[in-house]
């Protein structure tokens, strides 16, 4: 099985507007915040000793301007491929002016950058796993051997493993309260794939 190599194009969500019932989609239900930040991928090396690579939605590369999450990357395998979402806290809660500066940053200015208003990254997804890619691997498992990861390597900030619930009053009451919150637009419900469908606060 090929070894995934940047730039990977992941699967976009897809609009709605309520929270689909049970049986609506196939497998299980999973509901997941739906962060206001930067779609992203973190690539470790593979084979060992080459470089840490964050890319974009797009395929652009961030990780000159995003030093703090390479040096943070030493806490992660190698072989590993993490699909999550980059945000930046500033003043007690997510900006994305702030990140937007972040990704606009070079040299010096994103090193002082990285120590004013360091970008965390939220994982939802993981892509690949000791080189081996898991794209047709079905959602559930994937998202096992994620937790697994952050159990066993004890990741923290700026690794954030994105919450998920498979019960529906409690995606609902994500909606009406941590919508409130700034840098929280809605709900994520993960496909069987690498993408997901986005359900937007009614």
């Amino acid at each position: 099985m090929p070894v995934l190599r940047p730039p990977v194009e992941p699967m976009l969500a897809q609009a709605r507007d309520t929270v689909p019932g049970p049986g609506a989609l196939p497998g299980e239900l999973r509901l997941q915040p739906k962060f206001d930040g930067y779609r992203a991928l973190v690539f470790t090396p593979w084979p060992a000793h080459g470089p840490v690579l964050l890319q974009s939605r797009r395929g652009r590369f961030l990780q000159d301007r995003l030093p703090e999450l390479v040096d943070a990357a030493a806490a992660l395998p190698d072989g590993l491929v993490l699909d999550g979402e980059l945000v930046v806290w500033a003043q007690g809660r997510m900006s994305f002016e702030a990140l937007q500066r972040r990704a606009a940053s070079s040299g010096r200015t994103a090193a002082r950058l990285a120590q004013e208003t360091p970008a965390h990254f939220i994982a939802f997804d993981l892509l690949q796993a000791d080189g081996q890619e898991l794209l047709h691997v079905p959602y559930g498992e994937r998202r096992a051997r994620l937790e697994q990861l952050f159990t066993d390597r004890g990741l923290s900030a700026p690794w954030t493993l994105c919450p998920e619930t498979t019960d529906v009053a409690t995606a609902q009451e994500w909606l009406t309260s941590w919508t409130q919150v700034s840098g929280i637009e809605g709900l994520v419900v993960p496909a069987r794939g690498p993408g997901a469908l986005q359900g937007a606060p009614p």
